[in-house]
Formats: C-alpha cells, sequence, structure tokens
C-alpha cells in the first residue's frame, strides 16, 4: 500500500486513535428483534488491528453519537478507553477528553464516518475515513481507507499507523 509521505509523517505522531462506531467499527447498518434487542456485527479483524495497536503503545478509544451496551461490552473485550457514548457533538467531547489527558492535538487520529464527525476530522493531528465515508468526510479527511467500515478498515488504520511509526513488523514476529 503507498501511503502518501504526509500522511505518514502525521501517522508517526500518533499516541490515540480515536474510533466512531457506527459506520466505522460496524457496517452501518442497525438491527433489532422482534423482542426490541439491538444487534451489531463487530469485525475480527478491526479487533485485533486494535490489540496491535495497543502493543504499539497506541491507544485506542471511542467517540459515538449511540449508547449501546453491546458497544461497551466490545470495548471491554478489547480494552478500548477510553469510551464516549451518547455524544452528538463530538468535538466537545473531544476538548472534554483531552483535560484529563496529557496528549496533544495532533498526536491523534480520528476515524468517523459522517457529519457528526466532521469537526472532529478536521481538528485532529489525522483525520480518517473508511471507504463507506460520506462524501463530505471523504473531502476533508486527510486519508481514505480502501475498507469499509465494519470490513476491516480500522485494522487498515492500525497497520498504516504502526508501519509508520516503524513498529508492525516486530510486532507481527510474535505471530510467525
Amino acid at each position: 500500500m503507498n501511503i502518501p509521505s504526509k500522511i505518514t509523517t502525521a501517522a508517526k505522531r500518533i499516541k490515540l486513535l480515536l474510533l466512531d462506531v457506527d459506520g466505522v467499527l460496524t457496517d452501518g447498518r442497525l438491527y433489532y428483534g422482534n423482542s426490541g434487542e439491538e444487534m451489531k456485527a463487530f469485525n475480527i479483524q478491526d479487533g485485533l488491528g486494535i490489540k496491535l495497536l495497543q502493543q504499539g503503545n497506541v491507544q485506542v478509544g471511542i467517540i459515538t453519537g449511540r449508547v449501546s451496551a453491546l458497544l461497551q461490552r466490545r470495548a471491554d473485550e478489547l480494552g478500548i478507553n477510553p469510551i464516549i457514548q451518547g455524544r452528538e457533538d463530538k468535538l466537545t467531547a473531544l476538548d472534554e477528553l483531552l483535560e484529563t489527558m496529557d496528549i496533544a492535538m495532533d498526536e491523534i487520529a480520528f476515524m468517523g464516518d459522517d457529519l457528526p464527525d466532521l469537526a472532529v476530522v478536521q481538528r485532529v493531528g489525522l483525520g480518517i475515513t473508511p471507504a463507506n465515508g460520506s462524501s463530505t468526510l471523504k473531502q476533508q479527511a486527510q486519508w481514505q481507507t480502501t475498507n469499509r467500515g465494519g470490513h476491516g478498515a480500522v485494522r487498515e488504520v492500525a497497520e498504516m499507523i504502526l508501519r509508520a511509526q516503524g513498529s508492525l513488523d516486530s510486532i507481527l514476529a510474535a505471530y510467525r
């Protein structure tokens, strides 16, 4: 994969990857059962990508407008922290988060897929959208994955960041 040098330069600084959920960690579809239960499908390769980032000392967090017990369960399984749910104003949520962390804005990457993510994508050090991101986000994000949300887009971001930081090969060596 040929990544532009300006993206590689930005990715080298990343210490925190923040993710939207629906359309990024999932394919964006919502499933409801007859009893009112909500279901979501998460991609196992994205989960491993998150674990790889954590092994490379890149923290992974979530900022999402919806509230879901399913998401909390998946985040707990993967050790994702921070997780901020139910926040439509994601930029305000990001600013509040930064008050509690010793991290600079240019050390944050954010991946979102639609208009509620736009302000954060424009503000962080590396704004990313998946292949199925809205046309507005595709125009504003610094980088777009080739994979769709819920279909390995987060894994693609993880490998790109770790490759830029020079740690991907050593992390993958443990699997050989």
